[in-house]
């Protein structure tokens, strides 16, 4: 029904919004941007002074306001950059582009404040986090590798996946369920060198941006969260290089004008020297050919065709390749995996008061394990790429609507875990590649609708839809798991569809200027899933898709939140409660490995539960900056077919978890930084008793996840040193970044296992308990440079 008379329901609702334009109204409307680099400003505001009135921009930096005729003064800013007034004098539509500078930066322009508009208190915004690349490389990090992911760990209700992984769980959510886009393109592995560290180079990144409460209807197919990574546009007014030496990698981005103030560039690479520092040593053992290395080269253009149109061109391309060799046992691994991504985006806009852009996006996730022992080789693969295609209207009929409509399109082709082998002439394979093809649609209506001064509300609606089609075969089994019939399906015909409304409702409401309770509902379908094995330390984790076996994952999240500004804005302040329930949640069988049949056949199903308390204190201005994050939640799992039925905790179950984050500006050469974690210890599965059968020590395991590691905690510390005061008049810039990981040395567990020793024959079996971790104090420097 909602597609059948959706097209008139949208234009009715536009249509009622649109009347309150009529009359003595006019639109004033334009981009603003940085001024050093012509970069837009996205999030930055355009305040109406002595009044309530007032808009923030888009994703591209555009901005449109309706007001009635008359003499305004429009206040523009955004974090970080030196506020600017103009005065109007609005008697009919205007086009007004403002450039901000930044604070570093002596403008010319008049100042009239760099106060910033309280959007902690008064938008609708709820578990939504914002972050800068420039604001990452302040803190401390693993080996100098800055790292957008990592930073955005250390807020409350984001949990890494372990000691030094970028990965990470929101509000008791899987690692698939978050969304992850770099220029709108979906990433499906965010991980460099097993994890350890991201694929999002800082130096390309302009701005990230996590929502994990109130996520709006314009986002959807994950249950959890959204990162929103934007890349730099390029430089478009001076040619800009910057780069950084690391311990184990390099990087260099370089930025310019194609044509001034109409078109830029960036090119951004990075590369890991590890394989080269080893090699020297490996050469000498019979461990030769063995190695790792990842590197990443991210790329964007953009052009100004004229005030009304834009163009950007983006992509990525990242691989990791890791190869073990052991000569003495005629033994060879070779471990590539990697993502790709392109994005074309296309801006217009159609009047002063509607705004449009339209990708065509290309993704792709390759992952290949090989292995080869004298004639036995065996080979495992998997993979998911799609072509999507968007389109997002940003609509403001009136200074108090911001309405936002749009669709999307997806066509995903999936290649599940596909294992194939070969011992001497004989070959096995599957009969046929586990290839699986689908169609993934959504349709979004939302409006950002400012009721009175004191109540705002941000109502919207999603419509999605899954649905497998041919190529596919389908099999029939016994009660015994054989199979007894099949049913093919060809190219293009329908296998099974899923479909579903997700309504989204957040509600702030102002109790002043400095305080506001804010309340959200969402509902969220999920229809592709990764799927991990915990109880394996083989490459098991797939990208499967929704079909006639697995049911799309859904999810209700309730939030409620109280939120605080003071001392004239220099402390943001928030307190928020949530609670989740999942379902079709999705795990392998007990003793599942890796086979020649569909992995879909291994799956089991169940329910999942997450609630919990998130405190958070921001300080924003001052020499001494940083926040403090506190979690206190609980995440639980149910399946018929695992734990004999009864709930367990998630292996991502923290009880307590607390980050404290502090930079301080000492000087024009030195700044300094820190960063304390702690953590309730991770969920395992232990064994809880052992036993004899025919000689061999048999293990006996406990409840699932019955056990907890020892909680974690770590120091980690850093300085930077620039030998020049920045000055604007020198080209070349440079610092020293100093860090410390785990300052104590603090010996975290990473895994636990048993060891034996001695005899059963003269009694003196011993077992015990032994605890691996991974890093001791660990200090890096970095040399970073910009020209």
């Amino acid at each position: 029904m909602f597609t059948r008379y959706g097209p008139f329901l949208l234009m009715l609702w536009l249509s009622c919004f649109a009347g309150a334009a009529w009359g003595q109204q006019y639109t004033v409307s334009g981009f603003i941007k940085d001024s050093t680099n012509g970069e837009s400003l996205p999030g930055a505001t355009v305040q109406v002074l002595h009044s309530s009135s007032g808009v923030q921009t888009n994703n591209y930096g555009f901005y449109s306001l309706t007001l009635p005729a008359g003499s305004y003064i429009l206040l523009y800013s955004f974090v970080g950059y030196e506020s600017r007034a103009v005065a109007l004098n609005l008697v009919g539509n205007a086009t007004q582009h403002m450039e901000l500078s930044p604070h570093t930066y002596q403008a010319k322009e008049v100042v009239i404040t760099d106060k910033k508009k309280d959007a902690n208190v008064k938008s609708t915004d709820m578990g939504k986090v914002e972050i800068t690349a420039d604001q990452v490389k302040k803190l401390p990090a693993l080996m100098g590798e800055v790292d957008m992911l990592k930073a955005l760990q250390l807020m409350p209700g984001v949990q890494a996946s372990g000691e030094g992984n970028a990965g990470f769980y929101v509000r008791g959510g899987g690692p698939d369920q978050n969304l992850i886009l770099l220029d709108e393109a979906p990433v499906y592995n965010t991980g460099h060198l097993f994890g350890f560290f991201s694929v999002f180079n800082a130096d390309a990144i302009r701005n990230t941006t996590l929502i994990k409460g109130g996520m709006p209807a314009n986002y959807g197919g994950r249950l959890s969260s959204v990162v929103d990574i934007s890349m730099k546009e390029g430089n478009n007014k001076n040619f800009q290089g910057e780069g950084g030496i690391g311990l184990i990698s390099s990087r260099l981005s370089l930025q310019g004008p194609l044509k001034k103030n109409k078109a830029s560039f960036i090119v951004s690479g990075r590369r890991t020297y590890i394989d080269l520092i080893t090699k020297p040593v490996i050469n000498n053992t019979s461990y030769k050919g063995s190695g790792y290395y990842f590197y990443d080269v991210n790329l964007k253009m953009n052009y100004i065709f004229s005030d009304k149109d834009r163009l950007y061109l983006s992509g990525y391309l990242g691989k990791d390749v890791f190869s073990f060799a052991n000569k003495g046992r005629s033994f060879n691994v070779n471990i590539p995996w990697g993502n790709t991504t392109a994005t074309l985006r296309w801006n217009h806009i159609f009047s002063r008061q509607l705004f449009a852009n339209t990708s065509l996006i290309y993704n792709d996730y390759k992952f290949r394990f090989n292995a080869l022992q004298n004639s036995f080789d065996i080979r495992l693969s998997s993979g998911i790429s799609d072509v999507n295609f968007k389109t997002d209207f940003d609509y403001y009929p009136h200074v108090d609507h911001h309405i936002r409509f749009g669709a999307n399109y997806i066509h995903h082709i999936f290649t599940p875990s596909t294992v194939s082998g070969r011992q001497d002439s004989t070959q096995f394979t599957p009969e046929k590649a586990f290839e699986k093809y689908a169609h993934e649609v959504a349709v979004y209506l939302m409006d950002d609708w400012e009721i009175s001064p004191r109540l705002q509300l941000n109502a919207g609606i999603r419509f999605s839809g899954f649905m497998q089609v041919g190529p596919y075969k389908r099999y029939t089994k016994d009660a015994n798991g054989n199979n007894t019939d099949s049913v093919m399906y060809g190219r293009g015909q329908k296998v099974v569809s899923y479909g579903g409304l997700e309504p989204r409702v957040i509600l702030r409401l102002a109790l002043n200027d400095q305080n506001s309770l804010k309340a959200s509902v969402t509902r969220n379908y999920q229809y592709i899933h990764l799927v991990s094995n915990a109880a394996t330390t083989l490459p098991t984790d797939v990208w499967v898709p929704s079909t006639y076996l697995v049911q799309p994952q859904v999810a209700w999240q309730y939030s409620a939140g109280y939120f605080r500004n003071f001392g004239h804005n220099t402390y943001e302040a928030s307190a928020e409660v949530y609670y989740k329930e999942m379902d079709h949640q999705i795990e392998y069988k007990e003793g599942y490995t890796p086979s020649f049949t569909d992995p879909e056949q291994d799956f089991v199903f169940g329910k999942g539960q997450a609630y919990g308390l998130e405190l958070f204190v921001n300080k924003k201005k001052g020499r001494f900056t940083g926040w403090l994050g506190y979690t206190l939640a609980w995440t639980w799992r149910q399946f018929p077919s695992l734990n004999d039925g009864k709930q367990y905790p998630a292996k991502y179950d923290r009880r307590h978890d607390l980050a404290l984050v502090g930079t301080y500006e000492l000087s024009k050469r030195w700044s300094f930084s820190g960063i304390f974690i702690y953590g309730s210890g991770n969920t395992t599965t232990l064994p809880e008793t052992f036993y004899f059968m025919e000689g061999t020590l048999i293990q006996a395991f406990g409840n699932l996840n019955g056990y907890r590691l020892p909680a974690y905690h770590r120091l980690d510390l850093s300085a930077i040193y620039s030998p020049q005061p920045k000055r604007l008049n020198r080209r070349f810039k440079s610092s020293w970044a100093f860090s410390i990981y785990n300052v104590y040395s603090r010996q975290n567990p990473y895994f636990v296992y048993f060891d034996q020793n001695g005899s059963v024959v003269n009694g003196t079996l011993q077992v015990s308990a032994k605890q691996v971790s991974l890093f001791p104090i660990l200090p890096s420097i970095t040399y970073n440079f910009r020209f």
